[in-house]
C-alpha cells in the first residue's frame, strides 16, 4: 500500500477572474438578491497620471529658481460670454458635493477652506444652504436632471451656474440619496417625504440634446442678466463629442469628470464598469476645443481622481485650465481618519476603505446628517486643513513648472510629458519614454 502523506502538493491557488472580492459579492448577491450600493470612485487600477512623467529641465531648458522668480497659478473661468468670469487664485477648484450627501458642517468646512485660498466650490444635488453660501467666497450653483432644491433667486446669488449632464462615476445615471440621510431639512430643500429613499434623474426633463441645451444656456443667461459663467458638466464616456457640443450649445466652461471621480451613492457595478479614466478623456476634450478654435477660450476643467500636485500639474500640461477636487478634499476634511479605526471596525469596514456613505453613519461626521455624528466636525479647523492641503496642491504644482522652466502653471504643455506605458502614451498622445513613439500618432484618438 502507497504512502502518500507526504506527497508534496501544490499552494491552493486563487482565480484572477474570481478574485477574494468576487467571490465576496456573488455570495453576498445570492444572500439578498440586490446590487450593492456605495459611495466614492473607481477603485480599479486604471490608467492614470502616475504613468506620465515631466521632462525637467537641463542642458535644452532653463529653470526657474524656486524662491526668487514667479510663477503663476492665477485662473479666469467664463471669459466667453459671461460679464462677470470668476477669477481664480489657483487651478484647483472643489467639485459639486450635495447637502444631504455631506453634513452641513462639511459643507462649510468646504466654503471656509477654497475661500481662504481664494477658489471657488460647488453645491452639488438638493440646492444651495446658507453654511455654504456664506463661507464660499465663490459658489458655483450647480442645475442638475432632479431640480431637487432648485431656485431661481439662487441662481442670481450663485457666481457661476454648472449644468450637469453626467458624472464620472455614472455617466448615464442618476444619483441616489437614501431614506435615513433625508432629515426634515434636506425634504423640506428637496421637496421631498422625509425618511424615503430618493433617485435623481438620469436626464434633464425639459430638453433632450444640444439645440434644447442652447435654449436653457440662453434662459438661465437671461436669469442672471449674462453675468454668470455657464459650466456644463459632463461624465467621461465619448469625451471628444460632448465638449464640441458643449460648445455648441454655448458654454463657457467644460468640466469633463473621468471615472475615478467619486459619488455619493450608486450601484458597485456602475462606478466600475461605466466611463473612461479621467487620463484618457483630457486630450480627448482638448483635441475638440482645439478642432473648434475654442482652446483657452472656452476653459476646459477636468475631475476625477486628483490626488497631488503632480496631478495637477499634467493635467494642465494636457491642455486642461483647472481641475476640481472632491474625494480628496473630503479626506483633507478628516473622512477616513485612522483616529476613527475602531468605529469604522464596528461598521465591518476601515479606514481608508469605508465608502457606505449612503448609510449615513459616518464616524467622521462628512457623510452623514445624524446630528451627534455631524457635530464631530469642527468646520473651522476642517476648512483649515483643507485650505492647507490646497496650497500644498499648488507649491507642488509649481516646483514642478518651475523645474520645466514654466514661469506660469498654464505654460506646461504636452511637450513636458513622457509615458510610462504604451497605453498612458496613446491615452495622452505624448512619446513613451526614452523613445519618440507616439502610439497613434496620426493625431486619432
Amino acid at each position: 500500500m502507497n504512502d502518500h502523506s507526504h506527497t508534496p502538493r501544490t499552494k491552493p491557488r486563487y482565480s484572477a477572474t474570481f478574485d477574494e472580492y468576487t467571490l465576496s459579492e456573488i455570495r453576498r448577491a445570492a444572500a439578498t438578491g440586490i446590487y450593492d450600493i456605495r459611495g466614492a470612485g473607481a477603485k480599479r487600477k486604471v490608467p492614470h497620471f502616475d504613468d506620465l512623467l515631466f521632462l525637467g529641465a537641463s542642458m535644452s531648458r532653463y529653470p526657474l529658481e524656486g524662491y526668487r522668480e514667479r510663477c503663476g497659478t492665477d485662473v479666469v473661468l467664463g471669459t466667453r460670454f459671461a460679464k462677470k468670469p470668476i477669477a481664480l487664485k489657483i487651478p484647483v477648484t472643489i467639485a459639486g458635493m450635495s447637502f444631504g450627501s455631506l453634513s452641513a458642517n462639511a459643507k462649510e468646512a468646504l466654503g471656509r477652506g477654497a475661500s481662504a485660498m481664494g477658489t471657488s466650490t460647488t453645491t452639488g444635488d438638493g440646492g444651495m444652504t446658507d453654511e455654504e453660501r456664506g463661507h464660499s467666497t465663490m459658489l458655483v450653483y450647480q442645475y442638475l436632471p432632479s431640480r431637487y432644491g432648485m431656485n431661481p433667486d439662487d441662481l442670481k446669488r450663485a457666481d457661476a451656474i454648472e449644468i450637469v449632464i453626467g458624472q464620472g462615476a455614472k455617466p448615464g445615471g442618476g444619483g441616489m440619496l437614501l431614506g435615513q440621510k433625508i432629515t426634515e431639512r434636506v425634504a423640506s430643500m428637496r421637496t421631498l417625504p422625509v425618511g424615503i429613499d430618493q433617485r435623481s434623474a438620469c436626464r434633464h426633463p425639459d430638453w433632450t440634446g444640444p439645440d434644447d441645451l442652447e435654449i436653457k444656456i440662453e434662459e438661465l443667461r437671461e436669469i442672471t442678466d449674462w453675468e454668470k459663467p455657464i459650466y456644463v458638466k459632463v461624465g467621461a464616456a465619448r469625451p471628444y463629442y460632448d465638449t464640441a457640443l458643449a460648445v455648441k450649445s454655448g458654454a463657457d466652461v467644460v468640466v469633463v469628470d473621468g471615472m475615478q471621480g467619486g459619488t455619493a451613492a450608486t450601484q458597485e457595478i456602475f462606478i466600475e464598469h461605466v466611463g473612461i479614466p479621467t487620463l484618457a478623456a483630457v486630450r480627448q476634450a482638448v483635441k475638440a476645443l482645439q478642432d473648434l478654435g475654442m482652446h483657452r477660450k472656452v476653459q476646459l476643467i477636468v475631475s476625477g481622481g486628483i490626488r497631488n500636485g503632480a496631478d495637477v500639474a499634467k493635467a494642465l500640461a494636457l491642455g486642461a485650465d483647472a481641475v476640481a477636487i472632491g474625494t480628496a478634499a473630503l479626506v483633507a476634511l478628516g473622512d477616513n481618519d485612522p483616529h476613527y479605526q475602531a468605529e469604522y471596525e464596528a461598521l465591518g469596514t476601515s479606514a481608508g476603505a469605508y465608502d457606505d456613505w449612503h448609510e449615513g453613519r459616518d464616524p467622521a461626521g462628512i457623510t452623514t446628517q445624524d446630528p451627534a455624528l455631524m457635530a464631530r466636525l469642527d468646520p473651522v479647523a476642517a476648512g483649515r486643513r483643507l485650505a492647507n492641503y490646497l496650497a500644498v496642491l499648488t507649491l507642488e504644482a509649481q516646483t514642478i513648472a518651475r523645474a520645466c522652466g514654466k514661469s506660469h502653471v498654464h505654460n506646461l504643455e504636452p511637450e513636458d510629458l513622457v509615458a510610462l506605458t504604451i497605453e498612458a502614451a496613446a491615452m495622452a498622445n505624448v512619446p513613451l519614454a526614452g523613445t519618440s513613439w507616439i502610439p497613434g500618432s496620426n493625431g486619432n484618438f
